[in-house]
């Protein structure tokens, strides 16, 4: 069978299954591997093999081994492999993200910022209270956590509500698929192979002049349009007075509310910059403080050792902050990990499928039929709009990054392209941005909790973060071009 039909068909049963079924993204995700699977002949997965071997991302005992699986092994084998790579590291995120919450340690960070730039900067400290948040937190977190401070500075100033709302939204939604340890970059950097202290570095950079875009499209909006403040079931106005009321003496330290989402960016980005300078095993003439100090360096800048120190610091935290009893700590970790572990099985989940996808040899197949990318431009456009072909199709920018992948990732070769793979990466992550309407769980948690209409979150959300991740492709292709190996590779 085609590979091409295949992954149509593929195609058709996760969107199919979330859009029509409703049926759970992780659901639609096994279901959908599991007909790839199916339909992909044992000559297609032989000659998928045979491609991998020759160009060495397999060894001929792994690929014989493959050959030799039956359909529920593989894809068993795909997502046990992509739980390996991410799990930890998103249960981590999961408790940092939590307690944050719960110390008051994100509401000193909003604060701070707002302190620092003044309210009439309001704006510019939520977009970039915004960003420094959506790194550790989930999106959806991040906005639950700041819409209230928007509606609160709107009790104070009487103005600029709209401002607040697409400022808040344009930095949490860009590092949400640009920065691990979100499970978006993180799925991709590690099927691309890409460095992850390069992903967050990459990630960091683009997502700067994506934000700056939608700082400066929201300052137009403001100025064009007004949206005002409703009631809503979580708040009311009486609510918003309290809010902007509230005694700041209860919240953390700025610096030990900036640990946790600091420190394991600078332990990773540490580790990947001095990498080069470390002492090689048995390496003569090092001493013996070098190669200790080498340990500790390549052991906290790995990137689950370094996602568990700062949990452990946000935990800290909260026990200190809240006096927090064991039972209280217990509860709250508990949730943190029961929404960590859902995204974990969808992350795994589209993990196995995009290994699926791989294994009808649609790579190879799109090579040979020479429709295969050939340029710097043309790949990073490919990956670009692939995947905003499935986030349009079916809501999700993760799952769109993950089915993306699956798809462009046999045709990534550092190589031939002249550029390294981290630029696809950040192409992927851009092209999840267009198009948030109702099919997204975004679209709904922006519009409820800001009191918007679904009319005014289509008018005014969605062309922002659509226009914001093609400003990404444009830094991407020029980071390409003119910086092809920007962080030491």
């Amino acid at each position: 069978m085609n590979p091409l039909l295949i992954l149509v068909a593929g195609m058709a049963v996760v969107v199919g299954g979330v859009l029509f079924l409703r049926l759970h993204a992780f659901l639609a995700l096994i279901l959908g591997a599991l007909v790839v699977a199916l339909l992909t002949p044992d000559e297609s997965l032989r000659q998928y093999v045979t491609g991998e071997v020759a160009a060495g991302a397999m060894s001929e005992k792994a690929g014989e081994s493959l050959l030799q699986q039956t359909v529920g092994e593989r894809i068993a084998v795909s997502f046990g492999g992509t739980c390996t790579q991410i799990a930890i590291l998103i249960a981590m995120a999961a408790i940092i993200g939590k307690c944050l919450l719960e110390s008051g340690a994100a509401d000193r960070i909003v604060r701070s910022a707002l302190g620092v730039l003044g309210e009439a900067r309001a704006p510019l400290a939520f977009l970039t209270s915004g960003f420094v948040l959506g790194i550790p937190v989930f999106f959806d977190t991040v906005f639950y956590l700041m819409i209230p401070l928007g509606k609160a500075m709107w009790m104070r100033t009487k103005r600029n509500y709209l401002f607040y709302v697409l400022t808040i939204t344009a930095g949490a939604t860009m590092a949400h698929s640009l920065v691990p340890p979100t499970p978006g970059p993180l799925f991709v950097a590690e099927k691309l192979g890409v460095n992850i202290g390069n992903m967050i570095l990459g990630g960091l950079v683009v997502g700067v002049f994506t934000i700056f875009y939608g700082y400066l499209h929201a300052a137009v909006v403001n100025r064009l349009a007004s949206v005002p403040v409703r009631e809503s079931a979580d708040m009311s106005l009486a609510d918003l007075q309290r809010l902007s009321d509230r005694d700041e003496s209860q919240l953390p330290a700025l610096w030990l509310s900036l640990v946790p989402v600091v420190l394991p960016v600078l332990l990773i980005s540490g580790y990947a910059i001095s990498k080069p300078y470390l002492p090689q095993p048995g390496a003569a003439d090092v001493a013996a403080w070098q190669v200790t100090a080498g340990y500790w360096i390549e052991t906290l800048g790995n990137k689950n050792i370094a996602l568990i120190v700062a949990a452990a610091i946000a935990l800290v935290t909260l026990a200190w902050q809240r006096k927090t009893s064991r039972e209280e700590m217990a509860t709250a970790v508990q949730s943190a990990l029961a929404g960590g572990g859902v995204i974990i099985l969808i992350t795994a989940g589209g993990g196995a499928f995009g290994g699926m996808l791989r294994q009808t040899g649609i790579g190879y197949w799109l090579q040979q039929q020479e429709l295969a990318p050939t340029s710097a431009v043309s790949i990073l456009v490919m990956a670009f709009f692939l995947t905003t072909l499935v986030r349009t199709a079916q809501g999700s920018a993760t799952v769109a990054m993950i089915t993306a992948v699956g798809i462009i990732g046999p045709l990534v070769d550092p190589e031939s392209m002249g550029f390294d793979p981290v630029y696809v990466a950040l192409a992927i992550g851009c092209g999840s941005k267009p198009i948030s309407w109702m099919n997204d769980s975004g679209f709904w948690v922006i519009s409820k909790m800001s009191g918007l209409t679904e009319t005014e979150t289509l008018t005014y959300v969605t062309p922002m973060t659509a226009l914001m991740g093609l400003v990404g492709l444009l830094a991407t292709l020029a980071g390409a071009m003119w910086w092809p190996l920007p962080f030491g590779g």
